[in-house]
Order: C-alpha cells, then structure tokens, then sequence
C-alpha cells in the first residue's frame, strides 16, 4: 500500500486544509467505533486545534515538520497530555496525565494530530485483546468481525487496517507484531532502549518498548525515525545513534543472509507456506538462506517469559491501590477491606498475573522461579548472538495461526492463551528488534512474517519490508 504520509502531506500541499479533513476523519471515526470499538478515546478538541495550527503554518508559509497534518492513533498504555489514558483498565479511570509520553511528543513536534486513544488487553495482559478491563468492549478484526485483532494491540491494528492511519504501539512479549500479522499490516518491534519509556503505562519494566504500526513499510519506518533516540528522562534508553531509516527502504537484500528457524516450521502448515512465498521473493531479489535451529528459545521462551513478566507487573501494579494512585473508593472498615475493594476493579487475567508474580518473587521462592528466569533469559540472548554470527536476519512465522474467531478463544485455557506466544517472546526477551511483515492471506485472513535483527538493526528488517 503507498504511503498515508506521503498522500496527506502532498494534499495539504496542493490547498487541502488539514482541519476539513481530520475533522471528517474525526467524524467517520465516532460512527464506526460504535461497531469496532478500536478507540477507547477520541481526541476531538485536541485534534481538531492541532490541526487548524497545522493550516495556518501552511497559509503563512512556515517549514511543516515531516508529520505535518498525519492522524496518529496512540495506544492507551502511552499517556497523552490532557487525554484518559487508562491502559485499559478501571483501576485508571479519570488519570489526565499533565505531559506527553517521549514518543508522542516527537510526534507532536513534527506536527502529527493525536486523533484518540486505542483499545488494548488491560495492562497488555492477553495476545487476543480479550482480556479488556471492565467498562471496555473487545475490538473486532477488520477483515472478520467475528475474529480478534491481536492482542495486546488489538485497536491499534485494527484502526491502522481500515483506517490507514499509523499508530504508535507497544511491545511486551508480542504486542506490537502480534496483531500486525493478524490485521495484515506493519508492525515494527525496536530494540529495548531505542525508544524512550517515558510516559508509558509499565507492564513490565525490562521487557516494554514502543513502537510503531503502518500500512506501508514507508510509514512505519518514518514513524520508528522520529520516536527514537535517547531521552534524559529514561534512563534505560540508548545513546547509540538512530539510522535514517527511510534510506533503507530501497537498499534491497542482495548478500543478506537469512536464518531460518527449524524449530519455527514444524509441521508445514498453510500458514508456513505463505512465509516461504515471501523467503523466496527475498531470494529472487539477491539474499541467501539457511536452516538455524534455536531449540533453547523454543524449549524456556514461554515460561522464563511469562515469570519474568508476572513478577515485574506484579511489582509495577502494587502501586495502584487506591491511596496514591489508582482508582479510589469510599473509605470503610479497616485498611485491608478498602485495599480488598479497590482491587476488585482489575480484570480477572489482571489478578492472575499478579497472584502468579508475587509468588514468584516471594522469599522462598525467588530464586527457585523469578532468578533461574533471568539466567534463562542469559542463556537465551546468548543463542540468538551465536545464531547471528553465520547470518543477518533470522526469520519465522510472526504467529502460528491466522485470527482466531472469539468463539475459539473462548475454548482456550489461560496456559493456551499463553502458549500462542511462543514465536514471539523469544526476540522481546532478548531485547532484539523484530518487524512483523505481510506475508499474503489464508481463507481471507492476512499471514505475517517475522524478521528478527542483531541490536539496533533496525534498518536491515526495513530493508527486508522494502522488498516485500
């Protein structure tokens, strides 16, 4: 698909005024969320003026930064001045933040319009976008609304698919690729460290990055050019310079070596066919391939993820219990009533992250669980450095399955659910930058390829999506 940017920044250009057309985008947005229910906010007020500044930048002939006039949806985790940003959940109804996330001030600053707030699994707690706080409505497919969307950025897939605006997500254990494959569009997964944390909603700390998701590889790599770089507000993000991502678009794959993923392919699957069609166009246009097996990540991925991930959201959410922060309640009976009370707000797959990760981390059993996950994760990182010796980009199905329809996911036991990240969390634990590219369509529904690069290679899987 061409370039959203690339088209509105030409139309405004050419005497379109960008608050006619946000203001019909605004309009179109409010009658179809009724059904799709990808927007947990809409950012009315706020786009609205942002995009009359943007006119009368044009009108008086001053430089338009690279987003100028673009609609950018933001996911719930990420806080957006002014706007409820809740990730999800009850337990953060009416929090206004007072700043900007990093990411969504870069934006801001080349002139982006924030349109609304995006619909996601609360806290990131699912891969289906099933597992919504209370008071929320589970976003559908585009393609078929009686399948999911991903998870956990569901709505922010959703949206970029029927609506053609790129988004910015965030990334977990496969939050970003996830539902990129199952809506058919880009979704980019940075190294740990290249995007700024700051401002985000945490799931778990050592894990989280942002991103962005788009319908053209054009877009997506604008977007990851913009948001990245260091930010003296996060410590934990890199100094290590940002590529000029959108001059990778047309570098091609000549002499780029693949590795495929044995243990990614096990049963030849219509789903597997399709990610062959596209190792075979990047072969036709000049890169080589070769079987790789990573059977650590195969075997430990899953459950050094998921002890890992509960423990540190189990840390990050104890803050919220309604004395500081969180939803508050009417004070009655002693401390342990109220505290009782306050966290019943939190979804049902909620409490059982943080039930699993507190006893994680117990004493007694921290070292049995929450301490051999970590050296796991060592030992994890350290295949995918030797795997990156012999090649570039290592390549697998981005997930197993197409959507699944809701009355599926309905079947599924809480260790299935986890189980169909088992392709995903592997890259998200090692920190490693991953791109989940289209890669045709089975009965109708998209297919998605994952390309997982070295650290801070960003640009050699834009490359792969440039081919594509």
């Amino acid at each position: 698909m061409r370039s959203m940017i690339t088209e509105w920044i030409q139309d405004l250009r050419q005497g379109a005024s960008a608050e006619e057309k946000v203001a019909k985008l605004l309009e179109e947005l409010q009658k179809s969320n009724m059904e799709d229910h990808y927007l947990n906010a809409i950012c009315k007020e706020q786009a609205i003026a942002a995009a009359r500044a943007v006119d009368k930048k044009v009108k008086s002939k001053q430089q338009l930064g690279k987003l100028a006039g673009i609609p950018i949806s933001v996911k719930d985790c990420l806080c957006v001045k002014g706007v409820e940003s809740t990730a999800g959940s009850k337990m953060l109804k009416g929090y206004h933040p007072l700043f900007d996330a990093t990411a969504v001030e870069r934006c801001r600053n080349q002139d982006a319009i924030i349109i609304g707030k995006t619909s996601q699994d609360e806290f990131g707690f699912g891969g289906f976008s099933v597992n919504v706080g209370k008071d929320y409505q589970i976003p559908k497919n585009p393609v078929d609304s009686e399948r999911s969307c991903g998870g956990s950025s569901g709505g922010a897939a959703g949206l970029t698919k029927k609506a053609n605006i790129p988004a910015l997500a965030e990334s977990t254990g496969g939050s970003i690729v996830n539902p990129a494959a199952f809506c058919g569009v880009y979704g980019l997964c940075p190294t740990y460290g290249r995007v700024s944390r700051y401002g985000l909603i945490d799931y778990a700390s050592s894990l989280d990055k942002i991103g962005p998701m788009a319908t053209s590889i054009e877009d997506a790599a604008l977007l990851m050019e913009i948001i990245a770089g260091h930010d003296n507000k996060d410590a934990t993000s890199s100094t290590t310079l940002v590529d000029y991502y959108t001059t990778s678009i047309s570098k091609g794959v000549k002499k780029l070596k693949l590795g495929i993923v044995k243990e990614a392919f096990p049963d030849n699957s219509e789903v597997e066919s399709h990610v062959w069609k596209s190792i075979k166009k990047l072969e036709a246009a000049g890169s080589t391939y070769q079987e790789i097996s990573l059977p650590k990540n195969a075997a430990y991925g899953i459950p050094a993820y998921y002890i890992i991930a509960m423990s540190e959201a189990s840390t990050n959410l104890a803050k919220l219990c309604g004395m500081r922060y969180g939803m508050q309640e009417k004070i009655e009976g002693d401390y342990n009533t109220y505290f009782t009370k306050v966290r019943s707000n939190f979804g049902q797959e909620a409490k059982r992250r943080i039930l699993l990760g507190t006893f994680a981390r117990m004493a007694g059993y921290r070292d049995a669980y929450y301490l051999k996950a970590l050296s796991v994760r060592k030992m994890l990182q350290e295949e995918y450095a030797k795997a990156f010796k012999d090649v570039d980009v290592i390549i697998t199905p981005t997930m197993p399955i197409v959507a699944p329809k809701f009355s599926e996911i309905s079947k599924l036991t809480p260790l299935q659910h986890y189980q169909m990240d088992v392709l995903t969390v592997g890259p998200n634990l090692a920190g490693l930058p991953h791109l989940s590219i289209p890669s045709g369509t089975l009965r109708k529904m998209p297919v998605g390829m994952m390309a997982i690069a070295p650290p801070w290679m960003e640009k050699r899987l834009i490359q792969l999506g440039g081919v594509l």
